[in-house]
Parts: C-alpha cells; sequence; structure tokens
C-alpha cells in the first residue's frame, strides 16, 4: 500500500530500510564519476589561470607555485575520495564550483603578488594555499565526523552558546585585534588574525534551525491579522529583538555593518522559512532599517560608509580619509576591464587599495571582463541553487532549515560583497565567498560545503515510511 493512502486503524507505520528504486543501484557510482570529470576540468581551469597570470605578468614559467597549486589539487582529489567512501549519494556540483571558485581566487592573488612584487613563501597566494588546505583539510573532517546532520539538532543551544563565545572574543582586551576599522578579529601574540565571525555563522545556522523547529508552532499559528497577514503576538516577538540587539550590539561594539545584516539576514530567512509568514520578514527589516538609521545619525562609521555610497563622486569625498577613493577607483577598474577584459596578468588592480581582499571582484572583473563576472556569478548562482535544491529536498524540518540557511548565508554575503563594489549598497567590507583573500572565510566556506554535501547525502539515503496491513 502506499504510505500516501489513509491508515486504517489495524495497520502501522514504520521506517523501512531505504530500498533503491530499479536503475538507482549504480546512481552512487555515476554522481562520483560526474563530480570527478568536473574536478579535472575545474582543476585544469585552475591551472590554465595561474600559468596565464605568468606569461601575462611575468613572461615566462615559475613552476614553484604551479607546484604549490598541483598540491592543492590533489587534496581536493582526497576529498572526493573521503566523500566515495562515507557520502557516495552527495550532491556532485558543489565541490566542483568551490574548487574553481576557490583556484580563480588564488590566482588573482598571485597576480596582485606579483604587481606588488610580494614574492616567495611569504606573499598573500602562498598563505591563501596554505589556508586552503587547512579549510579542505577541515571539511574532509567534518564529512568524517558527521555521519548524519541531524545529530547536530541535539547540540542546538550548544552551538548558540558556542556562536555567542565567538562573537564576544575580539572585545576580549589583549585578544581582539583591529582591522581597518573593524573590531571582528583575534589574534595571537605575533600569529596570524582569525575572524571567529565567520565560524560563528554556521554555528547560528545550527542554532537558528534547530531553535525554529522546536518553537515553529507558536511563531506560525498564533497571531493578529492585519491588511491580510498575521502578524505575531508581543510575547512571540522576543527571538527577533535579541537577534536584532545582537545586530545593533555588532554595528556599536565591532563597528561592522556587513556582518550585523548577515546575521539579521540568516535568521530572517530562516524564520520565514520555517513559519511561512512574509509578516516576520516585514517586521525584521522594519527594525533593522530603523535601526541603522539611527545609527548612520550616531556613528561617524555608519555614516561615513552612506556618504561614500551617496556621493562617491564629490572630490571632498573622494579625497577624504577613509572617503570614496577605494570605491572609485575599482569602478574605475571594472570600466577599464570592459567587456572581455585586459586578459590574465595585462590590467592594472593593484591601483586599487585592498584588491584581493575586499576588492577582488573589481580585480577580476578588470582582467576578466563583464563576461568573466557573469561566469562567476552563474558559479555562485549554480552554488546557491544546488544548496537550496538539497535543503527542500529533506523530509526532515531542521535539514531543511540548515540547508536554506547555510546556501543563504553564501548568496547574502555575494550580494553585500558585490553590491558594495558596484556601488548598489553601501560598502561593508565583507569578504567575497572562497575568492577573496582570508583564512578564517575560507575554513567557513568549505565547512559550509561539507555540511551541505552530508545533507545532500542524508537526504537521498533518509528512509521511507510504508505502512503495512
Amino acid at each position: 500500500m502506499d504510505w500516501r493512502a489513509p491508515v486504517a486503524n489495524d495497520t502501522a507505520v514504520r521506517s523501512a530500510p531505504p530500498t533503491a528504486p530499479v536503475g538507482r543501484i549504480r546512481l552512487p557510482q555515476k554522481l562520483r564519476n560526474l563530480e570527478l570529470g568536473l574536478l579535472i576540468f575545474a582543476c585544469v581551469i585552475n591551472g590554465a589561470s595561474i600559468v596565464l597570470v605568468q606569461l601575462g605578468a611575468l613572461g615566462h614559467l615559475d613552476l614553484t607555485l604551479v607546484s604549490l597549486f598541483a598540491t592543492l589539487s590533489i587534496l581536493v582529489f582526497g576529498l572526493h575520495i573521503t566523500l566515495r567512501f562515507v557520502a557516495r549519494d552527495s550532491d556532485p556540483f558543489l565541490l566542483p564550483v568551490a574548487t574553481v571558485l576557490n583556484g580563480l581566487g588564488i590566482a588573482m592573488i598571485y597576480r596582485i603578488d606579483i604587481a606588488d612584487k610580494q614574492y616567495g613563501w611569504d606573499s598573500a597566494a602562498v598563505r591563501q594555499i596554505a589556508w586552503a588546505s587547512i579549510a579542505i583539510l577541515c571539511a574532509i573532517g567534518v564529512l568524517v565526523i558527521i555521519r548524519n546532520h541531524r545529530t547536530l539538532f541535539r547540540y542546538t543551544y550548544v552551538s548558540g552558546f558556542v556562536a555567542i563565545v565567538l562573537l564576544l572574543l575580539p572585545l576580549v582586551p589583549g585578544l581582539g585585534r583591529q582591522v581597518s576599522g573593524a573590531r571582528v578579529w583575534i589574534g595571537f601574540g605575533s600569529f596570524a588574525t582569525f575572524q571567529p565571525g565567520e565560524i560563528a555563522k554556521i554555528a547560528l545556522a545550527v542554532f537558528f534551525a534547530g531553535y525554529l523547529v522546536r518553537n515553529r508552532d507558536s511563531l506560525s499559528m498564533v497571531g493578529t491579522t492585519f491588511l491580510g497577514m498575521r502578524f505575531p503576538r508581543a510575547r512571540d516577538l522576543g527571538p527577533l529583538l535579541i537577534v536584532w540587539a545582537l545586530s545593533m550590539s555588532v554595528i556599536v561594539f565591532q563597528r561592522d555593518l556587513g556582518t550585523a545584516l548577515l546575521y539579521f539576514g540568516l535568521f530572517l530567512v530562516m524564520l520565514y522559512v520555517a513559519t511561512g509568514r512574509l509578516s516576520w520578514v516585514l517586521l525584521g527589516l522594519a527594525m533593522f532599517l530603523g535601526g541603522a538609521f539611527v545609527a548612520s545619525r550616531t556613528l561617524d562609521y555608519v555614516n561615513g560608509r552612506i556618504t561614500n555610497w551617496l556621493d562617491a563622486f564629490n572630490p571632498a569625498v573622494y579625497n577624504a580619509d577613509g572617503g570614496s577613493y577605494q570605491l572609485v577607483q575599482g569602478l574605475f577598474g571594472l570600466a577599464h576591464g570592459g567587456l572581455i577584459g585586459t586578459g590574465w596578468g595585462q590590467g592594472r588592480p593593484d591601483l586599487t587599495p585592498v584588491p584581493q581582499s575586499d576588492y577582488i571582484i573589481a580585480s577580476l572583473g578588470e582582467e576578466l571582463g563583464l563576461a568573466g563576472l557573469f561566469a562567476i556569478l552563474a558559479l555562485y548562482i549554480l552554488y546557491i541553487s544546488r544548496g537550496f535544491r538539497v535543503g527542500f529536498a529533506g523530509q526532515d524540518d531542521f535539514g531543511k532549515l540548515l540547508g536554506v540557511g547555510l546556501s543563504f548565508v553564501i548568496a547574502l554575503q555575494c550580494f553585500i560583497v558585490i553590491g558594495g563594489v558596484t556601488r548598489v549598497i553601501p560598502l561593508t567590507g565583507l569578504t567575497t565567498p572562497f575568492l577573496a583573500a582570508g583564512g578564517s572565510s575560507l575554513v567557513a566556506n568549505w565547512i559550509i560545503t561539507a555540511l551541505l554535501l552530508r545533507i545532500s547525502d542524508t537526504v537521498r539515503n533518509q528512509p521511507r515510511l510504508v505502512v503495512e496491513s
């Protein structure tokens, strides 16, 4: 009997082991073979990018960085082999897309190193390769340790506690570091700085997913109807107010508008997916915009960002300390690239401040052109759409919320960064996922990839409900 049919009183519903339909016996092998082919193609693209950078900027080949890049490719194939053993049914597109984005970012960072005459083991490209290796090893560890994403549901409140601790670490005297005006980094003596907020966004996604699953009924079914929408009761506004206060505190104490927007946007989207109520989104947007407006009137940091955005080409704003010089230089770089770009190694991305981090999109746009940027955006769309597909394909609410939340983090971060560089919204200073220089961001994004791969594998192997008479 089909499990969707009405169940009689003398029937029993049980969870049956996942039996593969006809023709699906070899599906895992086909998925992994498809992934292998795409990985080879991704590594060829990345290797060609490094070679073209050297030929365009140096005029000759340097096998040192090529060999380091080959080592990174070996680790990527090691992750692929791990999937063949511990997640055979996982999505075949996520890993190749993450690989090619990571490789293009390293190639662009290497290009800027050449322009700045930074060579050797202390260059930003070598550090990025080292961080990418650590990030891929972390992804392998996540896949080996977490065999079912539902185990994370047990650690809902532990994840929330961990997220709060990570967010508070930069405020600890002697541990926190202020970089470019934002206090979101920690450092240990002379060791490299790390941004704990990047890991906190993963912990927050796990916490939000677990909390909303537990409290979805009270958040979605009770409230007052107004203008055709059901608004929540005042007593149910607690979670929204807490996350709003957390986001505002990030703006005030850590001077980081982008991170605050990322956290609050993540909660709003997961809240909407859990409840299906647009009223939560409207209330949340009104609260955040109101808080941002007050911050723009009282905090010089926020007011400066908005002024640079609205009046970027004003000579007074352009030449001011902390003015719009970086924003305008990035726009000039994008314009110089035109439709097909100047070519690898042929542009001047080094004229823009921090081109390997905040403005790596402008750097890529100059040398790859609008066509290259569209290709990169298409890769992001593919990655995010596969992540959403993974989330909505699951039958358990926790997996659905977690998959959608992790995918939306990447989507919102891309919008905030690319929107700021292209002057669609005020610049906030977040890193572009997988592309920009930065170890903490790279580790977090590869962990997100591993979790999405784990969820996709669990979804494909989840048991079917059958009915027995």
